[in-house]
């Protein structure tokens, strides 16, 4: 678990992660650098999930060697599937990472959304419904490797 006392605001107690694959963890399919390294320090404290359509086919061997959840959902639907998902897991407990208009419901039901803006850009609603932006995934992993970063961000 994390726990991240926001000063002037809440205290964030989080042991799940939920992410999205491709834009997210990925692109066209393949998982970006730094991003093993940063799943395998997280998954000290968080248990990790990843949530996916899995556009490109890829997500199982991409996966595979890293302490993740796997779960593959139907292509249709996808904004509510996710958010669902999330409501198997305690979205109090839960921060969520995604860019896409299919991750926006689950960005804003989890206690803490990060969006993030990569080679794929990210959709507005996305952007709209996180708590924190960030310019990639190694950011936004690291902000919960160092909370710090998070407390900055999200004083009042």
């Amino acid at each position: 678990m994390l726990e991240i006392s926001i000063p002037g605001g809440q205290t964030l107690r989080l042991s799940q992660l939920l992410l999205d694959y491709n834009g997210t963890l990925a692109a066209d399919g393949s998982l970006l650098p730094g991003v093993a390294e940063r799943l395998q320090s997280l998954a000290q404290h968080l248990q990790i999930h990843v949530v996916t359509a899995d556009t490109f086919g890829s997500v199982r061997d991409q996966v595979a060697h890293l302490p993740v959840q796997l779960a593959v959902i139907p292509p249709q639907d996808q904004a509510q599937a996710k958010a669902d998902f999330l409501d198997t897991l305690w979205p109090e407990d839960a921060v969520a990472i995604g860019n896409g208009r299919n991750d926006e419901l689950m960005l804003k039901k989890a206690a803490l959304g990060i969006a993030l803006v990569q080679t794929e850009g990210a959709a507005a609603s996305a952007l709209r419904a996180a708590d924190v932006v960030t310019p990639g995934i190694i950011e936004a992993l690291d902000l919960l490797l160092h909370p710090d970063r998070l407390r900055a961000t999200l004083r009042c």
